[in-house]
């Protein structure tokens, strides 16, 4: 593969605001793609003008800025949150884990709740793919959230053929829990900054929520942080979009007022955790290393509508027991062996 070129400059002002943590996030990114020859030099340079400007916005003292100057423009603004390389990444003979799909959809169904989680979810060789796709691609770029988190979407550039094989083989694994008349309505992936104090809890508009982690398990300097607390408490159906997903006080207030109780799962690379998605969720404080490579990176699949989902109580109690993930005793003996 020969090496990207720079784009030549845009007189287009971009719509997207220039932040701190996309800045840093994708200064790094060059570096990276640079080391393995898939990019022109001159992002070498680009690379330290980026944290240039990043150190620009923190000396202004804000970490995110809707105004460019013509400066800037010029600079980076045929660049800036454009995906202009993404990794191929090609469907591969079995996507996911050797685990048991019909001891899943029990666990899944034996709990109230509903909730199972999957050690080992994805075939090592689609782990692999999946996760060097996520290192090389620029497609990190949605860029509304708090904390430093940048999203990829689906309908943005996080498409490519292994997550669409992957997709629909989970339809074809687990057609109790995933039914055939849930659609995929969004798959989206979140890599994180090193430090993170822990994300506000929020309810998912689908009926169920397939959430993995992909990076490696040395990244995370706290093994007891990063993972991902879930409250035995679904959101009311008759709460709107903007009232489960964008108002944490409310939700809070909700949770308090229900006596809700959270679970903390552990986090781990290679672990799905399959729930409701009108439980409400949130990802846990995060302490991983601070270097290109490190950053947590979660995916997600969405599967149907909250409305079809006629198998979840409005509220409910998790049991305990979710410390590890689910594996056959089978597979347990055959990896020992």
């Amino acid at each position: 593969m020969s090496a990207l070129p720079m784009p030549a400059p845009s007189a287009t002002m971009p719509t997207a605001p220039l932040t701190v943590a996309k800045l840093r996030h994708d200064a790094d990114q060059f570096d990276y793609l640079g080391m393995r020859g898939l990019l022109d030099p001159a992002y070498h340079a680009m690379a330290a003008r980026y944290r240039q400007l990043a150190d620009q916005l923190v000396a202004e003292g804000v970490s995110k800025r809707q105004q460019w100057s013509a400066a800037e423009l010029q600079a980076i603004g045929s660049i800036y949150n454009r995906t202009l390389h993404r990794r191929p990444a090609a469907a591969v003979v079995e996507p996911l884990g050797q685990w048991h799909a019909s001891a899943v959809e029990q666990a899944y169904f034996a709990r109230q709740p509903h909730i199972v989680i999957i050690d080992d979810f994805l075939a090592r060789p689609a782990l692999a793919s999946l996760r060097n796709y996520c290192l090389e691609s620029m497609i990190w770029n949605s860029l509304r959230y708090s904390h430093g988190r940048l999203g990829a979407l689906y309908h943005q550039g996080l498409r490519c053929a292994l997550l669409d094989q992957l997709a629909t083989a989970l339809y074809a694994a687990l057609p109790a829990i995933i039914r055939p008349r849930y659609r995929l309505t969004q798959l989206w992936a979140y890599k994180y900054p090193a430090d993170m104090p822990g994300d506000d809890v929020n309810a998912d508009f689908a009926a169920v929520n397939v959430n993995f982690w992909i990076t490696p398990d040395q990244a995370n300097l706290d093994p007891a942080s990063g993972g991902m607390h879930i409250y035995d408490v679904a959101a009311p159906a008759d709460w709107q979009f903007e009232e489960y997903n964008r108002r944490p006080e409310q939700i809070r207030r909700y949770l308090s007022a229900s006596g809700a109780r959270a679970y903390y799962i552990p986090y781990r690379q290679n672990r799905a955790i399959i729930f409701d998605s009108d439980l409400f969720h949130g990802t846990a404080r995060c302490h991983f290393r601070d270097d290109y490579e490190s950053r947590r990176i979660n995916v997600t699949l969405l599967y149907g509508q909250r409305h079809q989902d006629d198998t979840q109580p409005a509220q409910s109690r998790l049991q305990p027991q979710f410390e590890r993930g689910w594996r056959s005793a089978a597979l347990r003996r055959q990896r020992r062996g």
